[in-house]
């Protein structure tokens, strides 16, 4: 039983978990460079460059999703699934675009099979987070316009 009259629902419950590993991600390293002896390490996050569209979508999803309950009993137009698809579109342009820029500079070397994973973890958490919530704005679509 819930206090609200309108319950989240599983769709938007996952956009808001998809949003917050987004955000997450996004302050975590997304590569990492040099750290040998005699070279320093390089490293940036996804607050760089064309990937500030990730961390913004990361925020927008979590304020779409807070955006019926602080606007009260009335509904709200921009609380439905395109907006979440729109979102969920953007975050991959930008997330593929700063990966491709990425690959430009060379910023993906590894010297060890694990370090795909333990240099970027951030860029790790970002992806996952777009699929979570492309992936809740696929289950909004099969759920009750009025929750």
């Amino acid at each position: 039983m819930t206090m609200h009259r309108r319950p989240l629902g599983h769709g938007r419950t996952l956009a808001a978990v998809g949003g917050a590993l987004m955000v997450v991600g996004c302050i975590l390293p997304w590569w990492e460079v040099g750290g040998t002896p005699g070279i320093p390490a390089e490293s940036g996050n996804g607050l760089a460059s064309v990937a500030i569209v990730v961390f913004l979508v990361g925020i927008a999803t979590m304020a779409l999703v807070a955006l019926p309950y602080a606007a009260g009993d009335r509904p709200i137009g921009l609380d439905r699934p395109l907006m979440f698809a729109i979102l969920a579109v953007a975050g991959w342009i930008g997330f593929a675009w700063r990966i491709v820029e990425l690959a430009m500079i060379g910023a993906f070397q590894f010297s060890a099979p694990a370090d795909v994973f333990t240099d970027g973890p951030g860029l790790w958490l970002a992806g996952i987070g777009l699929v979570i919530l492309s992936r809740a704005t696929y289950t909004m679509t099969g759920e009750s316009v009025y929750r």
